[in-house]
């Protein structure tokens, strides 16, 4: 299985001939769906969620499957009519996506403000070979289930090193790479990961750059 990472919090899994794209928002790169047998979206913000992007997945492919929650699926009408299969999942629910085992977990966005409301927000934890890898969208979420590889968000006006920090700890995976990271310099990307080796030294963290991808086992 190899993860790709296409811009800020968007990451491109393939395996055994399928591909599952992750969060194809307006900061990734253009063509980040394109190509995929099924998108996935954790949440409806626009970094995150990017009507462009996924139309030009579907023109690529006319049989695309776009996984996501309820709220985003009354969004994907026009998608819809078009061809794509919109399938609706929540918390708790298993699916097969794109030759892929996966798992639902998490409800809730992080909170930004206390007077910004609170919208909903899956995290998606894809089987490896020997593992999993988990994306938690725009959250802290915790699996129930062991997570080998962490997509971890490092930056966000929702969140601060020190949490960022306390949740490598709490779910304890053999790796990081991180994620939600397209509004930060080299120098802030930097001082990321200096506390976080300090910090969180049983993790193997790294910061891949758009375009660039390892191998999962």
């Amino acid at each position: 299985m190899r993860i790709e990472k296409r811009g800020h919090a968007c990451v491109r899994l393939t395996h055994g001939g399928g591909t599952l794209v992750i969060d194809p928002g307006g900061l990734s790169e253009p063509d980040a769906a394109v190509g995929a047998d099924a998108v996935a979206l954790t949440h409806e913000h626009g970094d995150h969620f990017d009507a462009d992007r996924l139309h030009a997945a579907l023109k690529a492919n006319p049989d695309l499957e776009i996984h996501t929650h309820a709220g985003i699926a009354e969004k994907l009408g026009p998608l819809a009519d078009l061809g794509a299969r919109v399938v609706v999942h929540a918390h708790g629910d298993t699916a097969r996506i794109a030759g892929f085992d996966v798992d639902v977990y998490g409800e809730r966005h992080a909170v930004i403000h206390p007077d910004i409301p609170v919208i909903t927000n899956i995290g998606f934890r894809v089987a490896t070979p020997s593992g999993a890898v988990f994306h938690p969208g725009d959250s802290f979420t915790v699996p129930e289930d062991p997570v080998t590889t962490l997509l971890v968000p490092v930056h966000a006006p929702w969140s601060k090193t020190a949490e960022v920090v306390d949740y490598l700890r709490a779910v304890a995976p053999r790796s990081a790479l991180a994620v939600h990271d397209g509004l930060l310099n080299d120098t802030g990307a930097g001082a990321v990961e200096l506390l976080v080796s300090t910090l969180a030294p049983d993790v193997d963290y790294a910061r891949l750059e758009p375009g660039r991808g390892r191998d999962l086992d």
